[in-house]
């Protein structure tokens, strides 16, 4: 191969010198025969030089093209493996110690590029999706005080993803045996980079996130719609019997979603490397929501105690005057 061209050109040693590990002098000393019958060493005929060059033409937008593949350690980021060597080069090349040639460049693909060109797009559609979650929300209270409400569920199901995201990188957490098992080998436990999964695996939550606040919240709706409490204790009785009522609902929504997960963040097999990070942000998340259960009443009777006091204030300006 020289330059784009290509010649096929095949050259075997004499089958009794094969194998016998000579250099440049030894291949120079072969005897050729020429037109004429007579047989001169080769170093007579050809310069022989020993050069390496690509096995095959590879091409890209006209450029032609070579690849360095090369992996990372285990517990790095690809993002971060990455980042590092290309400061590094920039490093040697400002030094000059490494001498780039005209009219050649490189640049870093695969995996790598792929997920900077997600993360771009993650950007724009995780905020897009957590406007729409707040407009559902308001379309079904129409009222931003109980969206705002039931949307801080949102909030602590993202904080309760980053901690176990961290808990799985903590070498004593379930680090204990259970019936010969160790559970961190079971859900195959150790340090977790922020990835383009992973950011999938948020998204997923924030759309299920809500689901305790809003059962929660549509209830308490409907008591304080049919009664309208004239003091602060009648509020908070209101609250409790409506929170009791759908503690049940809330709880086995969010079983039923985290016994779901069990199966996927245990997976081996193929697609296993994707799918349990997506898993794992969604079931510490959901972990953390069943504090919604309490979050949300809490919330709601909060605002409901400020409005019996406004009216009570009122009330009493009007005596007053």
């Amino acid at each position: 191969v020289e330059g784009r061209e290509r010649y096929n050109v095949r050259v075997r040693y004499p089958r009794e010198r094969r194998g016998l590990g000579g250099g440049i002098e030894d291949l120079e000393r072969i005897l050729v025969s020429i037109p004429s019958g007579a047989r001169v060493p080769l170093g007579q005929l050809a310069r022989i030089v020993y050069r390496r060059g690509p096995q095959v033409i590879k091409s890209e937008d006209t450029f032609l093209t070579g690849y360095v593949l090369f992996d990372k350690k285990a517990d790095y980021a690809e993002v971060d493996v990455v980042q590092s060597a290309q400061g590094y080069l920039k490093e040697m090349v400002d030094s000059g110690e490494l001498v780039i040639p005209a009219g050649i460049s490189y640049e870093f693909g695969g995996s790598y590029k792929n997920q900077i060109r997600s993360e771009k797009r993650l950007r724009v559609i995780l905020p897009v999706a957590l406007f729409l979650i707040f407009l559902i929300l308001y379309f079904q209270f129409k009222k931003i005080p109980t969206t705002l409400l039931i949307f801080t569920g949102i909030v602590v199901a993202w904080s309760g993803g980053f901690m176990m995201i961290w808990l799985y990188g903590q070498g004593w957490f379930l680090d204990v045996e259970i019936f010969g098992v160790n559970p961190r080998d079971l859900f195959q436990m150790g340090t977790i980079n922020l990835s383009v999964a992973i950011w999938v695996g948020f998204l997923a939550l924030f759309g299920i996130a809500t689901d305790d606040a809003v059962v929660m919240c549509t209830y308490l709706e409907q008591r304080f719609r049919d009664t309208t409490p004239s003091s602060v204790e009648e509020v908070r009785k209101l609250t409790v019997e409506a929170a009791n009522r759908r503690v049940r609902p809330a709880l086995m929504t969010s079983a039923t979603t985290i016994l779901a997960l069990l199966p996927i963040l245990t997976s081996a097999g193929r697609g296993a490397d994707v799918m349990i990070p997506m898993a794992i942000p969604s079931f510490g998340g959901m972990l953390f929501e069943l504090l919604t259960i309490f979050q949300a009443p809490v919330l709601y009777a909060w605002l409901k105690e400020r409005q019996v006091r406004r009216r009570q204030k009122a009330r009493a300006e009007e005596r007053v005057a």
